[in-house]
């Protein structure tokens, strides 16, 4: 199954069983705006001369300020919520086993991801199931900004529902 990012998922909040190896989803899109580098740096603290310093930003290879790697960590998270497969199934992630850094991201730029099922397996509790998602942030040019292997913690469908279904 995949979904684009002008197309609503068929249904919201997917239970482990309903979700399999091999599906893809698409998020819709967001514009990273100079706001959200301002935001993310006195959010977090980071003031490093990369994210806020135009006079140095100017004299590297890049020319202007870039967005922090973990906002845009961050905002593909919420891109993700948005395909609305995780409603109300998502218990936690569980880490991170892969994030790389391929282009940095400045602001104008507009991102979406693209989700794929990579693994999944039930869990040794009752009523859980793992499920590793492959995270592609892919900006306006389709070039992968960033790409990142996110296990999550997903809820199985209830017993009495799994047994008349």
């Amino acid at each position: 199954m995949q979904t684009t990012p002008d197309q609503a998922p068929a249904t919201r909040g997917r239970y482990f069983e309903e979700l399999e190896v091999g599906d893809v989803f698409v998020s819709p899109c967001r514009t990273i705006t100079r706001a959200d580098i301002v935001n993310f740096a006195c959010m977090s603290g980071d003031f490093n001369a990369p994210h806020v310093d135009d006079e140095f930003c100017r004299q590297q290879p890049y020319g202007e300020v870039l967005a922090h790697g973990w906002m845009i960590f961050g905002i593909a998270a919420g891109l993700t919520f948005q395909t609305g497969f995780q409603h109300g199934r998502v218990v936690a992630m569980l880490g991170l086993d892969r994030w790389d850094i391929h282009h940095p991201v400045k602001s104008g730029d507009t991102l979406h991801v693209r989700i794929t099922i990579q693994a999944k397996r039930p869990t040794s509790k009752p009523g859980f199931g793992v499920i590793h998602f492959e995270r592609e942030v892919i900006n306006q040019r389709g070039e992968v900004v960033q790409s990142m292997l996110v296990p999550n913690l997903f809820l199985r469908k209830p017993a009495q529902t799994a047994a008349t279904a």
